[in-house]
Parts: structure tokens; C-alpha cells; sequence
């Protein structure tokens, strides 16, 4: 079983080193990514069974990663929303929380946090064999 990411982020060198570094490290397939508000909320939607974790920036090239937490409020128990973001202060953090953020994450400072975090949710998805 595949641990499925889909990924928005408004910064291509941002958002294919994540790809990289999720698939090397934590072992997670990045199923899509979207730059925009819209898309990610659209997408996000649309493929309900194809995704486990969605990471999201808070700000993108049009609209803003705390309305997609919101509109993914109503999510399957299993489906992990996780902010990245260069803006990761106590009160970002708070409302993230609050719009349902399983995770935040500062871009800068807690990547490794951040694959620590993807590894321990694929981990809880597999299979257990005997």
C-alpha cells in the first residue's frame, strides 16, 4: 500500500524538492500538486480516496492554504492535513489548529520534523505482518 501526498505549494524549486525528499525519505508518493487556492481545494475534493496527507503552504500565488484546511474539515479520520509554511508563529499555529491542521511545520527549520512525521503516518497505514 502506497502512502499518497498531494502537495500545494506556490514555489516549483519548493515544491520539487519536497517531492524528492518525501519519495527518498519518507517513503511517500506525491499523487498532485496545485500552486493555488482553487486548485488544491478542487482537486482535494474531487480525489477523496486517492490521498492520505496533504501538505499546504499558507500563502500561494492566489488564495490562501487556511481556506483549504477549512474547506478539508469534513475528512476521512485517516487523511492527515499538515501545514508548511515560513510563517509557522505560535498564533499561525493556533489557527491552523483550530481549522483542523493535524501538523505545522516551518519551511526553514523543521523539514526533518516534517519527514519525521510523514514516515510515522505511512508507518501506521501498513499492513501488519506476522
Amino acid at each position: 500500500m502506497t502512502f499518497r501526498a498531494y502537495i500545494v505549494e506556490d514555489s516549483p524549486t519548493i515544491r520539487e524538492n519536497l517531492i524528492e525528499t518525501l519519495q527518498e525519505l519518507a517513503l511517500i508518493e506525491a499523487v498532485g500538486t496545485a500552486e493555488t487556492e482553487h486548485e488544491g481545494k478542487k482537486w482535494l475534493a474531487q480525489n477523496d480516496a486517492y490521498w492520505d496527507l496533504a501538505i499546504i503552504d499558507l500563502f500561494l500565488k492566489e488564495g490562501s492554504g487556511l481556506n483549504i484546511l477549512e474547506a478539508c474539515r469534513l475528512r476521512r479520520p485517516t487523511q492527515k492535513m499538515v501545514v508548511l509554511s515560513n510563517h509557522a508563529t505560535s498564533d499561525v499555529r493556533w489557527r491552523c489548529a483550530q481549522l483542523g491542521a493535524d501538523a505545522v511545520f516551518d519551511k526553514s527549520t523543521e523539514i526533518d520534523a516534517l519527514v519525521d512525521y510523514c514516515v510515522r503516518e505511512r508507518v501506521k497505514t501498513e499492513p501488519e505482518t506476522h
